[in-house]
C-alpha cells in the first residue's frame, strides 16, 4: 500500500465519525490509516477472505454482492464517496461474507483492524457512529429483500438509486451524480438496456435528468416512494 497523506488528510475531513475525534486520536489515525487505487473490474476484497481493515470509499464507487452456488449474483448495496463497509465483519471476527468490486477506478483507505478496536476502546463518539451506521446498513438491507421481492424493474432501479443517497452510509455523494447506465445496472442487478429503459422511465416522472455519464437528482423522495 501507499501511503497518501492528502487524500488520507481529505477523506478524514468527510467523515462523519472522525470530525469527533480528538487531535490525539485523529493523529493516531492519519498515522495508520493507508491508501490504495482500485482499478475498474477489480476486487476489492473476497468473500471468504480475513478482515483485516475498516474500508473507506476516497472517489469511486463500489458495489457489495454475493455469487450463490448456481451462479446468478446478488448485489447488495453500491459504495460511493465517503462511505466505510466492513465494520460488522470486524466485530464479529468471522471471514467475510460478500464480495466488493470496483465499479470504476477507485482510491479507497484501509484503517487496520488493530486502528478500528483501539477507537472503539477510546472514543464514545466513535461507537455512536458504527451504532447509527450499523442501523442504517440493516435498514437498507431489509428494505432491498422487499424491493427485489415486490417492486418491478423500474421502481427496483428508482429505489437502488436512492439508497446511495444516505448521509450517513455515503456521507460524500452529490446529487449530481457521475455514473454510467452500466453501473445503475450492475448495482440494481438489471442490464444496461433494462436500466436504460427505467432511467427514461424516471425522467419523464420527473425524478431525475439524465445526461451522458451522468444523472442529476430532482426528486429525492419521489425515487425512493416511486412504483409501477
Amino acid at each position: 500500500m501507499i501511503k497518501t497523506e492528502t487524500s488520507i488528510r481529505e477523506m478524514l475531513e468527510k467523515s462523519l465519525w472522525a470530525q469527533a475525534l480528538t487531535q490525539e486520536q485523529l493523529a493516531r489515525v492519519q498515522a495508520e490509516v493507508t491508501s490504495r487505487r482500485i482499478t475498474a473490474g477489480s476486487f476489492v476484497c473476497r468473500k471468504g477472505d480475513p478482515v483485516v481493515h475498516w474500508i473507506g470509499v476516497h472517489e469511486g464507487l463500489l458495489k457489495m454482492s454475493s455469487v450463490s452456488p448456481e451462479g446468478k449474483t446478488v448485489s447488495f448495496a453500491g459504495m460511493a464517496n465517503g462511505g466505510w463497509l466492513g465494520e460488522g465483519s470486524l466485530l464479529k471476527d468471522e471471514p467475510r461474507k460478500y464480495d466488493v468490486v470496483a465499479l470504476r477506478d477507485s482510491e479507497l483507505l484501509y484503517m487496520p483492524k488493530a486502528t478500528y478496536l483501539w477507537l472503539l476502546d477510546n472514543s464514545i463518539p466513535f461507537n455512536r457512529f458504527l451504532v447509527t451506521q450499523l442501523n442504517e446498513r440493516l435498514g437498507l438491507f431489509i428494505s432491498l429483500v422487499g424491493y427485489d421481492r415486490m417492486l418491478e424493474p423500474d421502481a427496483r432501479v428508482a429505489r437502488c438509486l436512492a439508497a446511495l443517497f444516505n448521509p450517513y452510509l455515503n456521507p460524500g455523494i452529490g446529487l449530481e451524480l457521475q455514473i454510467s447506465q452500466e453501473e445503475i445496472g450492475n448495482l440494481s442487478g438489471a442490464s444496461r438496456q433494462r436500466a436504460n429503459q427505467a432511467l427514461q422511465v424516471l425522467e419523464k416522472a420527473g425524478l431525475l435528468r439524465v445526461d451522458y455519464g451522468s444523472i442529476t437528482i430532482l426528486d429525492l423522495e419521489g425515487l425512493r416512494q416511486f412504483h409501477t
